[in-house]
C-alpha cells in the first residue's frame, strides 16, 4: 500500500473530531479563540484587550509547531490535517483580524474598505503560495511571514495615543499596505518560529505586551 492511499484510508477511518485530540491542533484553535476574542474586542473598541488577544493569538500559532515537531508517533493525516488547519487560521488571525483593527479604528469608514480587502487579498496569496511551494530552498520564506503583521502592529499600536485618532487610522492603514506588500514580494525572509531563541523572545515580547495593555484595563 502506497503512502499516499494509507493516509486516505486513514483519514476515511477517522472520525473529524478526532482530530482535536492531538495537542498541536488544540493549541492552534486556542489561538483562533484569542482571535476570535481581539476581533470581538476591536468592533466593541477595547483595543488594549485587542492587542493581547492578537500577541497570544500568534504565541499559541508559534506554540503549536514546537509542540508538532517535538512530538512522537503523529501519523501522516495527523501532520497533514495540522497544516491545513494551522493554514485556514492564519487568514483569520493574520488577515481578517488586522484588517478589523484598521476598519474599527477609522470607526468603520468606508474609505479604507480599499486598504483592508488589500490586506486580506495580499494575505490569502501569500498563505496559498506557501502552502504550494513551502519553504524556498534555503530554508527560507518567500515573502515575509504573515504572522509579523499582527507582531508589528501590536507593537505600533502603543504609539496611539501620541496621536490624533483620525490621524493614526492613517498611519495603521500605511502600516498594513506596507506589510501587505512584503507579504507578497520576492524578498527572502528566515523562519523565525523554528529558532528557539526567536521563541524565547516571542514568549518575552507577549508577556510584555500583555503587561503593559493589561495595565490600562485595571
Amino acid at each position: 500500500m502506497t503512502t499516499e492511499n494509507a493516509k486516505a484510508q486513514e483519514s476515511q477511518t477517522r472520525p473529524i473530531l478526532s482530530f482535536l485530540k492531538d495537542l498541536p491542533n488544540a493549541c492552534s484553535l486556542a489561538g483562533l479563540g484569542c482571535s476570535l476574542l481581539s476581533i470581538y474586542f476591536l468592533i466593541t473598541g477595547i483595543y488594549a484587550a485587542a492587542m493581547i488577544g492578537m500577541i497570544w493569538a500568534v504565541a499559541f500559532d508559534w506554540a503549536d509547531g514546537l509542540i508538532a515537531r517535538r512530538m512522537k508517533g503523529r501519523t501522516g493525516a495527523d501532520r497533514e490535517f495540522g497544516g491545513q488547519l494551522d493554514l485556514l487560521i492564519d487568514i483569520v488571525s493574520y488577515g481578517v483580524t488586522p484588517a478589523v483593527l484598521i476598519m474599527s479604528y477609522a470607526n468603520f469608514s468606508a474609505a479604507f474598505l480599499p486598504v483592508a480587502f488589500i490586506m486580506l487579498v495580499f494575505g490569502a496569496i501569500r498563505l496559498s503560495y506557501f502552502s504550494t511551494f513551502g519553504l524556498s530552498d534555503d530554508a527560507k520564506y518567500t515573502g515575509l511571514a504573515i504572522d509579523n503583521n499582527s507582531i508589528f502592529l501590536v507593537l505600533v499600536f502603543m504609539c496611539a495615543g501620541y496621536f490624533e485618532q483620525s490621524t493614526f487610522a492613517i498611519i495603521l492603514a500605511i502600516c498594513g499596505l506596507g506589510l501587505s506588500i512584503l507579504n507578497a514580494s520576492q524578498i527572502k525572509t528566515p523562519k523565525l518560529s523554528g529558532n528557539p531563541v526567536n521563541v524565547a523572545i516571542l514568549a518575552t515580547y507577549t508577556l510584555a505586551v500583555t503587561a503593559i495593555y493589561g495595565s490600562t484595563l485595571l
